[in-house]
């Protein structure tokens, strides 16, 4: 009987193991994922969408800053639809879109001061989350845009110009 429970407690071990391994040899194939994580893919996407979303806003900077805060609030709107608590997280992230506005990739990684949690469950949001957003942006080719982030967004979006 103690032979079985080691051999199982040893057999659980060395599979959570070798999936862990083989997930993280494809993450070029994960729509999400970690900075650090793939940097082969990382570098092939910032060179492929090299077009930023301040060009794509006309180098206007209200309106560049308008759309990256819309994406956040969309973000933190789309977490609490599906249950996920990410107040008090605080990522750097860097998004790529397609030239219709759609979001090819989502890049992250958690800052030091950010609220202890399990990231995989944040990684696994954003992937729902690329697949039901559509930005109003459309571009010649594809942008970027690297910026950070902290929940919940306090951010006003200003319609016009304030007096």
């Amino acid at each position: 009987m103690r032979t079985l429970l080691i051999l199982t407690c040893l057999f659980y071990v060395t599979y959570g193991a070798i999936s862990q391994s083989q997930s993280n040899l494809s993450p070029s194939s994960d729509k999400v994922f970690f900075i650090g994580e793939d940097e082969k893919q990382y570098e092939k996407m910032v060179e492929k969408y090299n077009t930023l979303l301040f060009a794509v806003c006309g180098n206007n900077m209200e309106k560049a800053f308008g759309q990256w805060t819309q994406l956040l609030n969309d973000i933190e709107a789309y977490a609490s639809q599906t249950d996920v608590d990410i107040k008090g997280t605080k990522l750097w992230l860097n998004v790529f879109w397609a030239k219709d506005g759609k979001i090819d990739f989502i890049v992250f990684y958690p800052k030091p001061n950010s609220r202890n949690m399990n990231y995989d469950i944040i990684k696994n949001m954003l992937s729902g989350f690329i697949s039901t957003y559509q930005s109003p942006l459309k571009a010649n080719s594809g942008f970027s845009h690297y910026g950070s982030a902290a929940f919940p967004i306090f951010s006003k979006q200003y319609v016009g110009k304030e007096k």
